[in-house]
């Protein structure tokens, strides 16, 4: 048994308008939205009476892709304060390699992202910074030094 590839990670948000801005001022593309519910999806979340909205977001390279899903029913949980920090058990962050991580980070302000430490230097090799997007994502940021 092997893996063929990563599709893609998901992740719940309460508001997917704020969210698919957020993303789309990163340089991210939306590739789709969809209402979805039935009993399929039902069986497959382990929840009865799921209707939910998703928004797939696709990176500019076409590889990676990120799914937005707000829950309209049953109503979203959070398990999690939604500031935790980075060494909370779980999923924590979400890395892109972006060209220019000071230029993001402005453009990423304007849509309520804050930043969680400071932007640092690895060696020669790259500037990296983790900022708090919505919903309390945590996006990780590398910009390559040449």
């Amino acid at each position: 048994m092997t893996i063929r590839r990563m599709d893609h990670v998901s992740v719940v948000v309460d508001d997917i308008e704020a969210a698919i801005a957020f993303f789309v001022e990163l340089g991210m593309e939306l590739e789709g939205r969809a209402p979805i519910e039935g009993p399929w999806v039902d069986r497959v979340n382990g929840l009865h009476g799921v209707r939910v909205d998703i928004a797939m977001m696709r990176t500019p390279d076409g590889h990676g892709r990120l799914e937005l899903t707000k829950f309209h029913t049953p109503t979203a949980v959070s398990a999690e304060p939604e500031n935790a920090l980075g060494n909370t058990l779980g999923l924590r962050s979400v890395m892109f390699v972006v060209d220019d991580i000071d230029a993001t980070v402005a453009a990423l302000r304007a849509h309520g992202a804050e930043l969680v430490g400071e932007v640092a230097q690895y060696q020669d090799s790259y500037r990296l910074c983790y900022v708090r997007g919505p919903q309390g994502i945590i996006v990780a940021l590398a910009e390559q030094l040449n």
